[in-house]
């Protein structure tokens, strides 16, 4: 009995993995990209929390992240959704509003651009890759699409239709990379929050909160 008590106990620390995470403050070193100048949604941060409003607007919430984070690999976060734009084909330029997007840069190193570039220069170098998990359009939790504006530099990894509610999601950024785009990634440099109701002139109420960036090991 004891023999066995201690292989299994051998087992389960073989097994174990480390994860080191590091908590998202919405309040320290975020900042917003407008693509319009008429265009803008509400971001409102409060440390762990990150509230939006989108009134037929759209605007990205973005911050680069520190050099050792460029090797994290698992990401989770909790979202809510209380008012919804319509389901669309996500797809589809110029139609294809959605609730949420939580945005994952990765570059090389040697890509990086200066500290004071903006988010449109990460993700229109060739070098970027950029995973964007996604509340809403129309289509099935788990479908990977292309995206009408990024082209082969990004992909739509579909968690949730367009609708109301609340959830806790946990991502695998490597497995979902090597989904995506078929290589391992490179450095995770940046992260970004966007809300999308512009094509269908409709409004998002929403907040994202626990927003955490994990190594395992």
């Amino acid at each position: 009995m004891i023999k066995a008590k201690l292989i299994s106990l051998l087992m389960f620390l073989c097994s174990w993995t480390y994860i080191a995470a590091d908590q998202v403050d919405f309040s320290d070193g975020w900042r917003e990209q407008r693509f319009s100048l008429f265009s803008s949604n509400e971001f409102e941060p409060s440390g762990e929390i990150l509230g939006i409003g989108s009134d037929g607007t759209v605007s990205m919430f973005w911050s680069r992240l520190p050099a050792r984070l460029w090797g994290s690999n698992q990401a989770r976060w909790d979202w809510e959704v209380t008012s919804s734009v319509p389901p669309t084909d996500l797809t589809l330029k110029g139609g294809d509003d959605r609730n949420l997007s939580v945005y994952f840069v990765f570059m090389p190193e040697t890509s990086i651009p200066a500290a004071n570039a903006k988010l449109t220069d990460l993700l229109g170098d060739d070098s970027a890759r950029i995973l964007m998990y996604v509340w809403g359009g129309n289509h099935m939790r788990g479908d990977i699409l292309p995206t009408p504006y990024l082209n082969e530099l990004g992909r739509t990894l579909i968690l949730r239709p367009a609708s109301t509610g609340q959830a806790s999601e946990r991502v695998n950024l490597r497995t979902d990379f090597q989904r995506a785009f078929g290589t391992e990634p490179t450095g995770l440099v940046g992260i970004a929050i966007s809300a999308d109701s512009d094509d269908t002139d409709t409004q998002i109420r929403a907040r994202v909160s626990n927003l955490r960036i994990e190594t395992a090991r």
